[in-house]
């Protein structure tokens, strides 16, 4: 299509707002600011040193945590009750206005708070974890929707890993909030869901991911049974989504085991490009979105759609970040890349964690150091990392 001045748009290079059919809400994508120069706020790229076992981190096995407990010496998965929860299941109704001014609003909130580490060793994250160690994380991770769905309306799984998001250990873990009500998000994508259901008769993530796979544009990582895509709508530079792709999904303890294996391969590519990208353990917030659980659900849930979000926040390099100040906070969401870009930058990076491929350089490296020892001839090739 032609501007006002004849001139055809690019997505790449003219500003153009997306439609976010999940939350009915607009994202600016304005590519062309990518070429400005950056003087604004450098995270530091150097990779913090992180040891397999400190005495002192109470996320390790056999350490001790604040509230005194010692946890057990787990090999595998291990999940315990939050120390400092935000949701707990026995807290009183607040109180309620007298004069009723519907101004001044409250209501309860309760649930329950759980840490779960996804491996004994600190220095080992998600994409470098064995894939039977994945299905493991998978497997217990439906094992805590479905005990936590019994009884609350929703159970979020979410993981923040890196300081950047905010997280305040390197040991390999994510948390799960089980609440009393929905959440707004929860809200949100609920009463879209369900119109675009009651319109279409289709659930709406499955339609996407039908089309996103037939498009091929933003697919990130695919396989037989899911989809990894840079959603259309994405608001973070290289946000994805991860989609069932195949048939329609309520939840993770809805999973067979084959999805559960094809699943945790997935989530090992996608998780290695994104390490991959900067040469850096990639921050990122994620968490997992299922229909809503619990013994008191009315209307039905069949138009909801399993899937996981990923809100990576670099921009540019291991050291520049994406803040959502200004403008997103006051106004819209805004973006600098399209979705396109982002995508086509993370299915261009290799497969193989660059941590392992340092590792091989470094043993070939020593096996020819070896050899012109040997042979005594000067050692020129020795490969420092």
């Amino acid at each position: 299509m032609s501007g006002q001045d004849g001139v055809k748009f690019d997505p790449k290079e003219h500003q153009h707002q997306r439609y976010n059919p999940l939350t009915g809400r607009w994202v600016l994508v304005s590519a062309h600011r990518m070429t400005r120069p950056w003087a604004g706020q450098k995270e530091s790229a150097s990779q913090q040193h992180v040891v397999r076992s400190h005495p002192q981190n109470p996320l390790c096995p056999g350490n001790t945590r604040a509230n005194g407990q010692v946890n057990p010496d787990y090999e595998s998965t291990f999940v315990f009750e939050n120390d400092f929860p935000a949701l707990q299941p026995d807290a009183p109704d607040p109180p309620q206005g007298s004069d009723g001014d519907s101004l001044f609003q409250s209501k309860a909130a309760r649930g329950k708070c759980q840490v779960m580490c996804f491996h004994p060793w600190s220095d080992i994250t998600l994409p470098l974890m064995r894939q039977d160690e994945v299905i493991k994380v998978i497997d217990k991770w439906a094992e805590l929707v479905e005990e936590l769905g019994a009884t609350y309306p929703w159970v979020q799984i979410f993981e923040n890993k890196g300081a950047t998001m905010g997280c305040s250990n390197p040991h390999p873990h994510c948390q799960v909030w089980a609440s009393s009500f929905l959440p707004n998000e929860a809200v949100v994508s609920d009463r879209s869901q369900k119109a675009y259901y009651q319109q279409h008769q289709q659930q709406l993530l499955l339609r996407y991911a039908e089309q996103e796979a037939n498009r091929q544009e933003r697919v990130v990582v695919q396989s037989s049974d899911w989809l990894a895509v840079v959603p259309y709508w994405a608001t973070w530079p290289y946000q994805t989504m991860l989609l069932p792709r195949r048939r329609h999904i309520l939840r993770l303890t809805d999973l067979t085991p084959e999805e559960r294996r094809d699943l945790a391969d997935v989530m090992r590519r996608l998780l290695t490009k994104y390490d991959n990208l900067f040469q850096v353990s990639f921050p990122y917030s994620m968490g997992w979105h299922g229909a809503p659980t619990g013994p008191h659900l009315s209307g039905g849930v069949d138009h909801w759609q399993l899937h996981a979000h990923y809100y990576p926040p670099l921009l540019r390099s291991a050291s520049v970040r994406k803040f959502m100040v200004g403008y997103e906070m006051l106004a819209q969401e805004q973006r600098d890349l399209t979705p396109e870009q982002a995508a086509e930058r993370l299915r261009n990076v290799p497969d193989e964690h660059y941590r392992n491929r340092k590792r091989s350089e470094e043993k070939e490296g020593d096996l020819v150091d070896e050899e012109e020892e040997e042979g005594g001839e000067p050692m020129i090739n020795r490969v420092i990392v």
